[in-house]
């Protein structure tokens, strides 16, 4: 009785303790993992055209990556961060559309895109 409830227990901790290997790596909340948002250049951009191509470059660019098998299927989190940069990078250029500037979007795309690019090489 005690060694099956012992090996309950073993296994049941063992399963918690696992983590998918492209996901444990460099893993915390969003707002860690962008310490230089304020450093971002892209909100810094005078010229909206010049923001616009830079904001849809870094965009085309994460949807390729994150429509790729073999970043999909990596044990790096390239993935991970090319939906993130896809999502923040699609955000922005909607504000941009209508006119709207915001500052966070066009950092956590400027962010997100950096980290993808770090692993992927």
């Amino acid at each position: 009785m005690f060694r099956a409830t012992f090996i309950s227990a073993v296994i049941a901790l063992s399963a918690t303790a696992s983590h998918a290997a492209d996901l444990a790596y460099d893993y915390a909340p969003v707002a860690r993992q962008c310490e230089t948002l304020d450093a971002s250049r892209l909100p810094g951009e005078s010229d909206i055209s010049v923001l616009r191509q830079e904001v849809v470059s870094r965009m085309e660019q994460a949807i390729t990556v994150a429509d790729d098998p073999r970043w999909i299927s990596s044990v790096r989190p390239v993935f991970v961060w090319a939906s993130e940069a896809k999502v923040a990078c699609g955000k922005a250029y909607g504000y941009l559309q209508s006119g709207w500037r915001d500052q966070d979007y066009l950092a956590k795309c400027d962010c997100f895109h950096a980290k993808m690019l770090r692993f992927m090489n």
